[in-house]
């Protein structure tokens, strides 16, 4: 199965696994469960950490290295039919980086773990993780 981590849960994995619904940390740590990180994550924790609102340990260069080096994930990037998806998206939620990872899951075909219940709004699969 292949799951698309919302940035909170890329956070919460590396910070606070402690502070994630136990079976979900399971299903991630699952062998047959493959993580997805879209390049949203890293994008989102450098432009939160660069205004002061996201506190982490390191430069998020480095904190997105040891991530994706302790969790292995697939990298997804953002295409053009992710980008256009978010014009079909209805107004629940106004984070554009939560859109874009909404759009990214449509697209994709995969569910998302997340800890935010906004995502349950729109037609994606969504898998609470608190």
């Amino acid at each position: 199965m292949r799951v698309l981590l919302d940035t909170n849960v890329m956070l919460g994995l590396s910070e606070h696994p402690d502070r994630l619904r136990p079976e979900v940390v399971r299903l991630l740590a699952d062998g047959d469960t493959t993580l997805v990180v879209s390049a949203v994550g890293p994008w989102e924790i450098a432009v939160k950490w660069r205004t002061g609102k996201l506190p982490i340990p390191e430069h998020p260069r480095i904190w997105t290295a040891r991530m994706i080096e302790a969790f292995g994930p697939e990298l997804l990037p953002i295409r053009p039919e992710h980008a256009v998806q978010v014009a079909d998206l209805p107004d629940h939620h106004s984070d554009p980086f939560d859109r874009l990872l909404i759009a990214q899951a449509q697209v994709e075909g995969i569910p998302i773990v997340t800890t935010d219940p906004v995502f349950t709004r729109y037609d994606v699969e969504v898998i609470a993780a608190r």
